[in-house]
């Protein structure tokens, strides 16, 4: 179903890409914060073969699994930078709402954060609700009860709630655009991508914990 709002959304979503740097200068931080799933630690079983007379380096196809991780990454709109990044086995609601704890810890000077995410359910959740309520000295009594009334309600509802731009946290969604849109606004898509490619060096990652370096 074609979503109503669907201009404003794309409207809301490229302002923040545009008055990120204006917004810096008052000390309010614009971050892109996406997922990423299912990142494997691959280790080559054998060493690569090496370059020789008449032919490149040449890498054995055969490889050991080490397990896989989620990742959530944030982009500095303004400056570019990945800035405090997490990963872990899962990616469940109380993943999603440490983490963005630990995006808004990492710069206590910060006036204010304007995220742009996707509308997944753990970034509309009833615990993120809580804590950005807490945050802004809005009694917990007054949210409702979840699927059944007030700002608990429904995804919509606690969507409306984390979209309020009176907050201190704003959270801005950006799944209804188009692929391409999407994924120029979701500059953590492409860094999320890395260490699935290479880390730069053989034989891989011998563990799960060396993957972490390749987003830096």
């Amino acid at each position: 179903m074609p979503d109503a709002q669907r201009d404003e959304k794309i409207r809301d979503g490229c302002e923040v890409y545009a008055r990120a740097p204006q917004r810096a200068k008052g000390g309010e931080r614009s971050i892109s914060l996406d997922e990423l799933t299912g990142v494997q630690a691959l280790e080559r079983k054998y060493p690569d073969l090496p370059m020789q007379s008449g032919h490149v380096l040449r890498r054995e196809f055969e490889y050991i699994r080490h397990g896989i991780l989620s990742w959530f990454i944030n982009f500095d709109v303004v400056t570019g930078q990945v800035i405090a990044p997490s990963w872990g086995p899962t990616r469940t609601e109380e993943d999603a709402l440490a983490h963005l704890q630990r995006l808004i810890a990492s710069d206590p000077t910060a006036t204010k954060w304007y995220i742009i995410l996707d509308n997944l359910n753990i970034h509309q959740s009833e615990s993120l609700v809580c804590w950005v309520a807490e945050r802004e000295g809005i009694a917990l009594e007054t949210l409702g009860v979840k699927g059944k009334s007030g700002i608990l309600q429904s995804m919509e509802s606690r969507a409306a709630f984390l979209h309020d731009p009176a907050h201190t946290v704003v959270f801005i969604s950006s799944r209804c655009m188009t692929c391409a849109t999407r994924f120029w606004l979701s500059s953590p898509i492409t860094i999320g991508r890395w260490p699935n490619l290479s880390n730069g060096r053989t034989p891989g990652f011998p563990n799960r914990g060396e993957i972490s370096t390749s987003v830096y």
